[in-house]
Parts: C-alpha cells; sequence; structure tokens
C-alpha cells in the first residue's frame, strides 16, 4: 500500500492542518484508511499521521463517555497526559493529579473524563486551554461531533455555549514547538461527522479557523490495490486459489479482466464493504472465474446472473421480436443492438465508470399505438423469461414538483418516509428487470434531475439512505415527442403536427429526433438528459396499411387461441369475416396497433362474447363467425354453433 497515490483528502488533511486551527471531516468517516501497509480507523490514521508530524499530544473526545482518551486504545497514555498538561488538568510535576476532572488508571483504559455541557470545567473549556497554548504541539479529535447535538435543527442553549466556546478556542489556537523542535505546529480541534450540516451553521460558515475535508468512498486506484496480487488471494478458499490461478498462469490478461470488471462494479463501495466480500467470498467458495459475480450476491443475494446465463446468447439469436411487433424492422433491428451491446457487458464500456451504469437505455419515439410497449416487454420476457419483468410506470402520474418522493421515497420526517419509494422498492425486489418510464415528457423536471444520476452512476440512494442499483437493469423511455407540438404563432389553437404517414420512414425519423431535441434543449434547457441517452433514440414508423393484416391476424390469433385455452372452445372466423374486419381496421390506422385492437373489440369480441352468453356455449362447442358488419352504428356479427 506504501505506493499508492494518497487520496486528496489525505492530501487536504497535510496542507490545512498547517492553515487552519479546525477541521471538519465529514463523509466516508466509519470506513479504514490505508497508511503504509495498514488499514486504521479514522481516529488511529489521525493519530498515527499527527505523531509522526512531531505532535506530542494527540487525543480523542468520546461523546458517549464523556472523556478524553488515547489514541489508539492500549497505547502509552503520553499522549494523553501531556493534552492534560496543557490543559492545565494534570499538574505537569504530578502527573497523578488532577484538577476538576476524573482520571482513571491508566493501566485500565486511561482517561480524562470531564463532560461535553458548557461548565467551567467542560471539555470545551479545556480544549480551549489545550488550543490557547504555545508549549506542547496538540490535535484534539471529536469523535461523532455531530451526536454532541441532541436536535441538530434546535441547538439547546448548553449546546450553544459549548460549539461558541469551540469556536473560540479555534480563533484562539496557537502553535507550539514539535517534538524534534525544529518547527512550530498549530495546534488543531478535528471534529468528525456524517455530513458538515449535521453542526451549527454559524459555527462553520465564513470562519477563518474551519476548513471542511470531505472523505469519498474509495476511487478506482484505491480498489485495485484491495485486488493486488498479494491481498488477491485472500479472497479465496487457500485450495481453491492454488487450483484456481494455474488456469491463468498463461493469460494474464484474462485475470486482469476479471479484476478490472470487479473495481467497475464495486465503484462506490467502502472499504470495510470490500473486506465484506472477502470474507463472503472465501466462506461460499467462490471461484476466480466467479469473482465478478460475487458483487451481484452481496448486492442483490444470487449467484446466476440472468445476464449471463449459458442460453441467452443463443435464444437472442432465434429470436424474432416482428412476431410480435409488425412493421418496425428499422426499430427493432436498432433496439436488438442495444439488447447485444447490453448481453456483450459493453454498455459505456469508453466510460471509466462502465461496470456501474445500468446495462442499456433506449428511447422509444414515434406515433401511438406503434408497438413501443410491447417491444419493451418482448425484451422483458426474452432476457429475463416472463414480461412481468417489465416494470412499467406511468408518468404521467409524476407531474407535480413533490412527484420524485413517490418515486425515490420520501425524505425523513416526511409523510410516506417508511414506505420507501415506488421505484426503488420495486428495482430492489426485481433488480434484473426492464424499467420502462411511459410517457417521460409528462414526468416533472425534478424527477428527470434524478435520471441524470441513475443513467451515469447506475445507482441512487433513495429517501432512507438505502443504495438501490440499476446496474443489471435496460431502462427504456416511451415518448410521443416530435409528433406535434405547439404552434408558437398560436399558442392556443390546434397542435401542429411534425410528421404524418405520407412522409418516408427517414424523414419521420429525422423530424422525431429534432423535436426531442428542441425539447430537451430548448424546452427543458436539460440538454444533458440528451446527451446520456445519446444515440439510443429509436424512431417507431407509422403503421403502414400493408402491415394492417399481419397486426389484425396476429390479435385474431391470440383470441382463438384463448378460448381454446381458457374455455376449450373452438373459435372459426371465415375468411369473408377477416375481410370485413380488415376493412374496418384500415378505416382507423391512424391510431395504430390500439386503433385496431379497438376495433377488433367492439366489431368481434363483444358480439362474440354476447351470443356466448346469449346461447349457452360451453366446453367443447365450436363456433363460426362467418361476417362482421355495422348497421346504423350497431356493430353484430354472423355467428353460429358447429
Amino acid at each position: 500500500m506504501s505506493h499508492q497515490k494518497e487520496s486528496k483528502w489525505k492530501s487536504d488533511l497535510e496542507i490545512f492542518s498547517k492553515i487552519n486551527s479546525i477541521l471538519i471531516i465529514e463523509g466516508n468517516i466509519f470506513d479504514r484508511y490505508s497508511k503504509g501497509n495498514q488499514l486504521l480507523t479514522m481516529t488511529e490514521y489521525i493519530y498515527k499521521f499527527f505523531i509522526e508530524q512531531g505532535y506530542k499530544g494527540v487525543v480523542e473526545y468520546d461523546p458517549v463517555m464523556g472523556g478524553f482518551y488515547c489514541i489508539p486504545e492500549h497505547s502509552e497514555p503520553f499522549s494523553l497526559i501531556k493534552f492534560g498538561q496543557a490543559c492545565k488538568i494534570i499538574d505537569p510535576n504530578n502527573p497523578s493529579s488532577s484538577n476538576g476532572a476524573t482520571i482513571t488508571d491508566p493501566e485500565e483504559n486511561f482517561c480524562i473524563r470531564a463532560g461535553f455541557s458548557g461548565a467551567s470545567d467542560s471539555a470545551p473549556i479545556n480544549i480551549k486551554k489545550a488550543l490557547s497554548q504555545n508549549k506542547i504541539p496538540i490535535v484534539i479529535t471529536l469523535n461523532l461531533a455531530s451526536r454532541l447535538i441532541c436536535n441538530s435543527g434546535n441547538v439547546s442553549p448548553v449546546e450553544r455555549d459549548a460549539f461558541t466556546a469551540l469556536l473560540k478556542a479555534g480563533l484562539s489556537a496557537q502553535s507550539a514547538v514539535s517534538k524534534s523542535g525544529d518547527r512550530a505546529l498549530k495546534n488543531l480541534c478535528i471534529l468528525l461527522v456524517n455530513k458538515v450540516n449535521d453542526l451549527p451553521v454559524w459555527f462553520y460558515h465564513n470562519n477563518p479557523a474551519v476548513k471542511i475535508i470531505n472523505v469519498p468512498t474509495p476511487n478506482a486506484q484505491e480498489r485495485a490495490l484491495f485486488v493486488s496480487d498479494e491481498l488477491f488471494k485472500t479472497f479465496f478458499d487457500k485450495d481453491i486459489y492454488g487450483e484456481d490461478i494455474k488456469k491463468y498462469q498463461d493469460t494474464p490478461s484474462e485475470l486482469k479482466k476479471l479484476k478490472d470488471k470487479f473495481i467497475g462494479l464495486t465503484d462506490g463501495f467502502t472499504f470495510l464493504e470490500l473486506n465484506g466480500l472477502k470474507n463472503l467470498c472465501k466462506i461460499n467458495r467462490f471461484h476466480i472465474s466467479q469473482f465478478p459475480n460475487l458483487v451481484d450476491f452481496y448486492r442483490f443475494g444470487v449467484t446466476d446472473n440472468p445476464w449471463e446465463s449459458s442460453d441467452l446468447k443463443e435464444r437472442v439469436k432465434k429470436c424474432n421480436l416482428s412476431e410480435r411487433v409488425k412493421g418496425q424492422d428499422v426499430a427493432l433491428r436498432k433496439t436488438m443492438e442495444v439488447i447485444k451491446r447490453s448481453i456483450t457487458g459493453m454498455s459505456g464500456i469508453q466510460h471509466s465508470s462502465s461496470g456501474s451504469k445500468p446495462r442499456g437505455v433506449l428511447f422509444f419515439a414515434g406515433p401511438t399505438g406503434t408497438g413501443k410497449t410491447e417491444t419493451a416487454k418482448s425484451i422483458a420476457e426474452l432476457i429475463f423469461g416472463d414480461e412481468k419483468n417489465c416494470i412499467r410506470f406511468d408518468m404521467s402520474e409524476f407531474s407535480q414538483p413533490h412527484s420524485d418522493q413517490r418515486l425515490l421515497g420520501a425524505p425523513p420526517g416526511y409523510v410516506g418516509y417508511e414506505a420507501g419509494g415506488q421505484l426503488t422498492n420495486a428495482v430492489r425486489e426485481h433488480p434484473f428487470s426492464i424499467l420502462l418510464f411511459d410517457e417521460i415528457e409528462k414526468a416533472h423536471g425534478s424527477i428527470l434531475d434524478k435520471f441524470l444520476q441513475i443513467l451515469e452512476d447506475g445507482r441512487m440512494t433513495d429517501g432512507q439512505g438505502k443504495t438501490v442499483y440499476f446496474s443489471e437493469c435496460i431502462i427504456i423511455f416511451t415518448s410521443n415527442l416530435g409528433i406535434s407540438e405547439v404552434d408558437p404563432n398560436n399558442p392556443n389553437g390546434p397542435r401542429k403536427q411534425l410528421v404524418n404517414s405520407s412522409q418516408s420512414y427517414d424523414q419521420i425519423s429525422i423530424n422525431v429526433k429534432s423535436g426531442i431535441e428542441r425539447y430537451f434543449k430548448d424546452k427543458l434547457a436539460r440538454p444533458e438528459i440528451l446527451n446520456r441517452i445519446g444515440d439510443n433514440i429509436v424512431v417507431f414508423d407509422f403503421i403502414r396499411p400493408a402491415v394492417v393484416e399481419q397486426i389484425l391476424r396476429a390479435q385474431l390469433n391470440k383470441i382463438i387461441s384463448g378460448l381454446k385455452v381458457e374455455k376449450n372452445i373452438s373459435l372459426n372466423i371465415t375468411q369473408n369475416a377477416f375481410d370485413s374486419l380488415l376493412k374496418f381496421a384500415k378505416e382507423n390506422i391512424e391510431n395504430g396497433g390500439r386503433g385496431i385492437g379497438n376495433v377488433v373489440e367492439s366489431m368481434l369480441v363483444n358480439p362474440l362474447a354476447e351470443f356466448i352468453f346469449d346461447n349457452e356455449i360451453s366446453e367443447s362447442d365450436q363456433i363460426e363467425v362467418s361476417n362482421v358488419v355495422k348497421e346504423e352504428g350497431i356493430n353484430s356479427i354472423i355467428c353460429s354453433k358447429v
């Protein structure tokens, strides 16, 4: 670990400890941090860092025990004694004596007890004494500093006085000579918090004595260090590693690919979580070839990833989506390109965080009723074996500013916090799925902003603070953008049509994409959302007259098979009846496949249901529809029991 380039927060600690007297360290403070060849807690890291800098008194204040302790535990208490002498709790000539504090037995857990209460002999006053002297260089770490406040939204007078004392301590801090005597070191108070706004704003805002340092989760370089050669073998059972590593001795590039994939998938993981993965890998006797699957096991509790199913590629090769979605050959070809890219794991491969991105992103655009939703369901059945794995969200239900709370979960203290979010709950329960966001343009802009993070990082933190991963999902947006728009010359009049069925597919595609671009860039002023979608806009064509017959026949076959399976009734539709239905369907072509379905329902299904009911048709009966007629607005069929 000694060859590792220092993280920015460590560099900041070294730089600003020479400038500021109060450092607030926030973020990933409960993790482990590398120093030399060790992984240390934050308080241990601070102790070793400043002792090496030449400080004589480096101590921790524990708000639970209400006292100052040595860092780390079980070390010699010389630092605590120096601190006690600096703030005049301990007599320099008699270290066992005290003034206004309790000193526990050094042979047990050496501690100077002093309450954080704002009283004259309290911890803030002692801290002020220690920081304002110039004899002994001191560093005091206030662990869990935000817990010094009962209610961060309402600081009590006693708490206010305590933080005021800390503020004054920082402003009056002095420097003292280092242990070697060659330079002056600034006395420091370090506060460890989850997030800085847990503290009173007035304490740190515009305070020249304060510097805020953010500790992020380990970056890719640090995670790579965790799977370096010496540490990598510790993930596996000794016998398994000894046997498996032989397979990679002649192909080290294959082993590197496994490690690189693991590094990408663990973006956002802490060192503690990485260490947990190590234990999980060894306990469950994972093999080296399964190494990246370890992350799926940790996140989702599964070892078999549907994306890596042995027969998935074969199913996709044999798949013909046009059997379900008619007349959309170009759109389906583009869709399958994205699906194949998702299966090979190459989605976003040109980006550094490709391992955490969603498996694929598609933006289905085009006229209504052309098969956009049906295509999404077909993909779910193809990949996951069931179209129920297509989870649909009607985005017209999320048009209000607060709608993002319904989708992602309300924050603490708000109504619905316990329930979580509809989207985050669904993904947590079904991590391998198609997420279909219908009519995305109807969602409020605040929700669209959330998709920026989902599309870029493949994860989202819900209102309860739990991380939800989208890395195994395909995200599909559908939209009618680019079909029509408000006429700027007549905003209250009818919408201006941008495309029509008389245009070629190429012209429709150009017009629709231009309409989408105008919406995101000009109306929403969110071009970055369009950039995340990239070239994955798939334009569906109008239903052409030549395709109507295919759609009609497919729908009739569903009715025939459905009657046979569910009621054991045989249905025959004559050519004459089919031709009549086809004539009516072509008259309703402007509404696409839904329009054809409406014709079938009103002109065949409803009259057929009436015939079955009135004639008490039962199992094993056979009926035949010989014609479909419409007279004086009434739909009827010529039907008989065979």
